[in-house]
């Protein structure tokens, strides 16, 4: 499969795309105003502590106050009982650890919040989920800090191997490796990259973790709180840093001063790299030329069309996203199970797609055509957990249920690309609904029935949307009538195409 990294650069925005195949399959912005900040490590003050919810709120110099959950909170005996890293969870192909898995896994006992941390302390957290719409961000006190071949976790003292590193022969020699190399009673996670690395390689990126994390701790021991101790990778390295070779094999890149930063970044760490980053100076925008944008829109829409004829519906909610799939126009050649297998087959390639394109995250709700066939069922769902493969992040998926539906979640670190280039409907508010034309009419007659009581003109003026005078004129100018009867007085009505669907102003007129 041919991998690219395809990165546009400008003053106000950074996108980086990965291309397979030539088609789009991940998408990361990082604007000016963003509020990317997971794997930033901060010194904060605990706010308020909430013996009711088991959580706490700190300070970390934010607008909205970061959220901290008991089993998040780094304990005294943590080593003590460390066992939380085992090689099915050492999977840190986002740069991060997984931070979900309860703590009470590691400390065998119940421990309220109020006994391990208080009102007013100082305390150093690492955001492990940004900022999303009106929520903080999620921040632990479990540090991980994740380089180009291994993740270092501070805290910890286990030593993980990426679970794509199928060799066990090559499992148990960078174990050794790792452990005959730490100085410190340090935890790593070993990532895909490093298979078949030399032992140099990965002892002079130990080296440079423990100089870091030597420095994040001077810092803290001086540092005011709140405020920033050590902040992630600009996206652009980032991706460099998790993507380049592993998940792409060239980088190619539309600005001069990026360029050079990138070549920069990789003498101090991947010097071997440096040939295949290209500049792009072409004429056209990179994205253009690479034909991305269509595909960006698309991943904007509520509804996405398949190449048969069906569609599937992504319909964002609070506290889930619910996907439905729908044969549309397809109507098959034999017979309705057929049919139905074969639009959920085309669809779950979508979905899987959609999902990664996308960066939804949480509690995602998938409504297949019912099928008959329980011998369907399985190969659908097994052909979306192989679909699914291809997402680096880390997903967990039930069987189908009785009526249907696929219940999966999937690990969300960062804002979906809907919430991160899109806003609620001016219109709407966000709910994604408008009353009706008809609806509106009917708002309006009943207004002016409240109104004409208290007015003493002779006649009353109404200024509408045009779309809205159209219809008063027309299919519902029996209202007009109605009132003009029922109020004694005439109603002009004046088209306004500056109004809002909505909008409309009730004047009288005193005398002719």
């Amino acid at each position: 499969m041919d991998k690219k990294l395809i990165v546009n650069v400008t003053d106000h925005e950074t996108r980086v795309a990965l291309l397979e195949d030539g088609t789009i399959a991940e998408l990361f912005i990082k604007r000016r105003d963003d509020s990317d900040i997971a794997g930033n490590i901060y010194k904060g003050k605990v706010q308020r502590v909430l013996p009711g919810m088991q959580a706490a709120f700190v300070d970390i110099g934010l607008r909205q106050a970061a959220f901290i959950y008991v089993d998040d909170v780094l304990r005294d005996d943590y080593k003590e009982f460390e066992q939380l890293f085992d090689n099915n969870n050492a999977d840190a192909e986002n740069g991060d650890v997984d931070r979900s898995v309860p703590r009470t896994i590691v400390t065998r006992r119940d421990c309220p919040i109020e006994e391990i941390i208080t009102e007013g302390q100082e305390i150093m957290i690492q955001v492990a989920k940004a900022p999303i719409g009106t929520k903080g961000a999620r921040v632990t006190s479990y540090i991980s800090l994740p380089g180009r071949f291994l993740v270092l976790m501070p805290d910890s003292d286990h030593i993980g191997i990426s679970r794509r590193i199928e060799d066990e022969t090559e499992r148990n020699r960078l174990k050794n490796l790792v452990l005959s190399l730490r100085t410190d009673n340090f935890g790593y996670i070993v990532r895909t990259v490093a298979e078949g690395i030399q032992k140099e390689k990965l002892s002079n990126e130990m080296v440079f973790f423990k100089n870091l994390w030597e420095k994040i701790q001077a810092k803290s021991q001086t540092a005011p709180a709140p405020s920033l101790l050590h902040q992630e990778l600009a996206i652009t390295l980032r991706a460099i840093r998790d993507l380049f070779t592993h998940e792409a094999e060239k980088l190619i890149v539309d600005s001069h001063s990026g360029y050079e930063s990138i070549l920069s970044f990789l003498d101090g760490f991947m010097p071997n790299l440096k040939d295949s980053v290209e500049l792009y100076e072409g004429a056209e925008p990179i994205f253009d030329a690479y034909n991305l944008e269509g595909d960006i829109s698309r991943a904007l829409k509520r509804k996405v069309w398949l190449k048969s004829g069906g569609y599937i519906v992504i319909e964002h909610t609070e506290a889930l996203v619910a996907i439905d799939v729908n044969t549309g126009r397809y109507v098959g050649k034999y017979n309705l199970e057929e049919t139905i297998l074969k639009t959920n087959l085309e669809a779950l390639k979508e979905i899987a797609y959609q999902i990664r394109l996308r960066d939804i995250g949480g509690i995602i709700i998938i409504d297949f055509i019912d099928m008959e066939k329980n011998s369907n069922q399985e190969k659908v769902f097994n052909a979306l957990e192989e679909a699914l493969k291809k997402d680096r992040s880390k997903t967990h998926i039930l069987p189908i249920s009785e009526m249907g539906l696929i219940q999966m979640t999937r690990k969300r670190i960062k804002k979906s690309l809907t919430r991160m280039l899109c806003e609620p409907c001016f219109y709407c508010d966000g709910e994604g609904y408008l009353p009706s034309r008809q609806s509106i009419c009917y708002n309006i007659f009943r207004e002016i029935l409240r109104e004409a009581r208290d007015m003493m003109g002779v006649k009353l003026t109404l200024r509408v949307n045009p779309d809205i005078a159209e219809l008063l004129h027309g299919e519902e100018n029996d209202i007009i009538v109605l009132l003009e009867r029922t109020i004694g007085k005439q109603i002009v009505i004046y088209p306004n195409s500056q109004f809002h669907i909505e909008e409309f102003d009730i004047f009288e007129v005193l005398k002719e």
